[in-house]
């Protein structure tokens, strides 16, 4: 990994790679002066009950009666698996702290794929606020993520303290002068 962040080349990649993973993309500012990056992406839990691509039949059952008592309990999807934070500095190196962050949600039932396209978008997210948002601020400014893990959706928000951004009109705009991919090939909603 490159040392000095102003080597790493840029051009908008970062923001059609988030674009490109994420459901739901949105840049606010927050009532505290900061910057919130929210991304949202949908997914299919994994089924655990598959063994060499045929179910078994103690899973089937075993899953018949969970839901029997997931719907008597009435567990809501809108209720978290797990949710982790972490503050960083504003260092191009905290790359590794932050995957290493990332990685402790790999026991949950989320898909590979997109586990991993995750991880993508949690590193592009924080390294646009530490090479655009922070670039001219000291690299103690904070750099705040948390992630929710749903049973069928992943969620994260990336807060930066700098001058915020009017990312639908940068995506509508300058990117999409320069992409290589057309407004509806990127896929994804602005909210």
């Amino acid at each position: 990994m490159r040392d000095n962040m102003d080597e790493i080349p840029s051009g908008g990649i970062g923001i059609k790679v988030l674009g490109k993973i994420a459901d739901e993309l949105t840049y606010t500012r927050t009532y505290d002066s900061r910057n919130c990056l929210f991304l949202m992406k949908h997914y299919q839990p994994q089924d655990s009950t598959q063994v060499s691509g045929v179910k078994r039949p103690i899973d089937v059952l075993n899953k018949w009666f969970q839901k029997q008592r997931d719907t008597e309990s009435e567990v809501s999807s809108n209720q978290p698996l797990q949710k982790i934070s972490l503050t960083s500095n504003s260092d191009i190196k905290a790359v590794d702290k932050v995957l290493s962050w990332v990685d402790q949600l790999e026991h949950l039932p989320i898909p590979e794929p997109v586990f991993h396209q995750w991880r993508l978008a949690t590193i592009e997210g924080f390294t646009n606020a530490v090479r655009h948002a922070h670039k001219d601020l000291p690299l103690a400014t904070p750099i705040e993520l948390e992630i929710t893990v749903f049973p069928e959706r992943l969620e994260i928000k990336i807060w930066d303290c700098g001058k915020p951004f009017d990312l639908e009109a940068k995506l509508q705009g300058e990117l999409a002068e320069t992409s290589p991919f057309t407004w509806n090939e990127l896929g994804f909603t602005l909210r």
